[in-house]
């Protein structure tokens, strides 16, 4: 029984070990700094590090006070628990999962993109359809979501991964609210193809990104989320391989952090790029965690970073 033990223990051991070890290696890392305000949030010295890797397409990270990531894999077809460690735990099987948020009931949301739905992911692996159509109409293939300062649902309705052979139904890209009793409420219809999107930290700008305008917008927003004097905040040009403006997230100071052409993007609240956090895998989407929401958490292609930063995320649900 002792060496029985043991040879499970070593066996154990050279499992975990370099799960372990990979989780916490350090990762290529450029920063582009264009202003001196750049450094006040990410250190000269930041390193990056790799959490886990192995995905196909990772997105929609969310952290969990309880200390775990949940990861969108579109490539899969699955959303995981990743732990720092890189431990993966498989939740649900589902068709293209995407953005993901918590509402102020710690509900994991998830825009499921074959399902053409916003959706609730339950702790039991199932899931329950919030809302799939607008006017009676299907959704295209939500994008991205967030919970707005108001407690209701926000997301991007575009067509990038509307499912091949199947009908556009709505005929534009939209950006909706939805309340408590299921029902969708489009707030613009603006952009070609919407995808990020966030709240200013006082609730009065709502910022969204245009992947194929490579731009970003910024709006006024009222206390019932109708947007109004919409205008260009910034544009994040690239090459045709290098990456579109994506996922966002502000700080509690009103920074954005947007991904886009190479990396992540870093903008005041006035629209100046303040740098470029240049990545060794094109990121898609971010989000703040760890005990203070001062890290963030990077997917990136195949792989979720961790990054260590000078200042505090704004995070939605936990603000009210």
């Amino acid at each position: 029984m002792r060496l029985g033990l043991a040879f499970l223990i070593l066996f154990l051991a050279s499992v975990l070990l370099p799960v372990t070890a990979l989780a916490q290696k350090p990762q290529s890392l450029k920063l582009e700094p264009l202003s001196p305000k750049f450094e006040d949030l990410i250190a000269s010295g930041a390193k990056l590090e790799t959490v886990a890797t192995g995905f196909g397409f990772t997105e929609g990270p969310m952290w969990d006070p309880a200390g775990f990531l949940y990861v969108s894999d579109e490539t899969i077809n699955k959303i995981f628990r990743v732990h720092p460690n890189g431990r993966k735990e498989e939740v649900i099987a589902l068709g293209d999962p995407d953005g993901n948020t918590f509402d102020r009931r710690h509900r994991l949301i998830d825009c499921a993109s074959v399902l053409r739905a916003i959706i609730e992911v339950t702790p039991d692996g199932k899931y329950k359809i919030l809302a799939d159509r607008y006017d009676g109409k299907k959704f295209n293939s939500p994008n991205d979501v967030i919970v707005g300062p108001d407690g209701a649902i926000y997301f991007t309705d575009p067509t990038l991964d509307l499912v091949a052979g199947e009908k556009q139904e709505i005929p534009f890209q939209g950006v909706y609210r939805l309340n408590d009793r299921g029902k969708a409420r489009l707030l613009t219809r603006d952009l070609t193809q919407p995808n990020g999107l966030a709240f200013s930290p006082d609730g009065k700008k709502f910022y969204v990104d245009d992947s194929e305008q490579r731009n970003i917008r910024v709006y006024d927003a009222a206390p019932d989320g109708t947007l109004s004097n919409g205008r260009i905040f910034g544009e994040e040009p690239g090459e045709k391989n290098d990456g579109v403006p994506d996922g966002i997230k502000v700080d509690k100071n009103g920074n954005l952090f947007v991904t886009g052409p190479k990396g992540i993007w870093v903008w005041d609240a006035k629209g100046n790029h303040l740098g470029t956090i240049v990545m060794p895998e094109q990121p898609a989407n971010l989000t703040w965690g760890d005990q203070n929401y001062s890290t963030l958490y990077i997917t990136a292609t195949t792989s979720v970073y961790r990054l260590e930063t000078k200042t505090q995320g704004f995070v939605p649900y936990l603000a009210h």
